[in-house]
């Protein structure tokens, strides 16, 4: 019960402000809450076995390269998507595919948290209070998942009421920066691992990905106006 408890403090004091936290207030305005808890529940629990089983192991070999860049992309995407908006026929008809947007909330959570500080706190305080143990192993399991669960229900909870309490459009555009910044955050990232930190070569690959993205989302904004202004 001590290690169970002090895991999951541990854990859900990490997890406070951390960037899948507010995520989770972008996708409160974006999907529906069943798709949500499904997505991010079941990333937690993958995430939180790698970290607890062979989580230590596997960061010798995970390049963190690519799942930074990844990342940043999968942030870009949806930030995009959150700018592109659909309409309310067409996302009738992809909620009806429920796989579809969990798989999407589980894929961007599990690669926003890989890595992040609260894994690597899973994987640590696996190393300490385990002791070969399968029990103690399970409690730190279960403390590192619950103490997750619990710190993300309170940004989810944070995005249900302002989607409650704002209009569409203005929570649409809170959305839009969270991803934004973001996938800002974990191409930079990226670029200074794959080029080295405060290199040239770093910066020019951040700012050269950063500025497709702008265009691209000047440009769906632009025609999003230009139509708006014909209706």
């Amino acid at each position: 019960m001590v290690i169970f408890l002090t895991v999951l403090a541990t854990v859900f004091i990490a997890e406070m402000g951390d960037k899948t936290q507010l995520l989770l207030v972008a996708m409160a305005g974006k999907y529906k809450i069943a798709h949500i808890l499904t997505g991010t529940w079941l990333a937690t629990v993958v995430l939180n076995l790698l970290a607890v089983g062979v989580g230590a192991a596997l960061s010798n070999y995970l390049d963190m390269r690519l799942i930074k860049l990844v990342a940043g992309l999968a942030f870009f995407w949806f930030a995009y998507a959150t700018l592109k908006g659909d309409g309310e026929e067409e996302e009738e008809k992809a909620m009806k595919h429920n796989l579809g947007p969990v798989v999407a909330i589980f894929g961007s959570f599990f690669l926003g948290e890989l890595g992040d500080k609260t894994q690597l706190a899973g994987i640590t305080l696996a190393a300490a209070y385990t002791n070969h143990s399968l029990f103690n192993a399970f409690c730190v399991f279960l403390g590192c998942t619950l103490g997750l669960i619990l710190a993300d229900l309170i940004g989810l909870i944070v995005g249900v009421a302002l989607k409650s309490r704002m209009p569409a459009g203005i929570l649409n555009t809170i959305s839009f920066f969270i991803f934004a910044v973001f996938g800002v955050v974990s191409v930079r990232e990226a670029m200074g691992l794959i080029f080295g930190e405060g290199s040239v070569s770093a910066a020019a690959g951040y700012l050269a990905v950063t500025a497709v993205f702008a265009v691209i989302c000047g440009v769906t904004y632009y025609r999003h106006k230009k139509e708006g202004e014909k209706q």
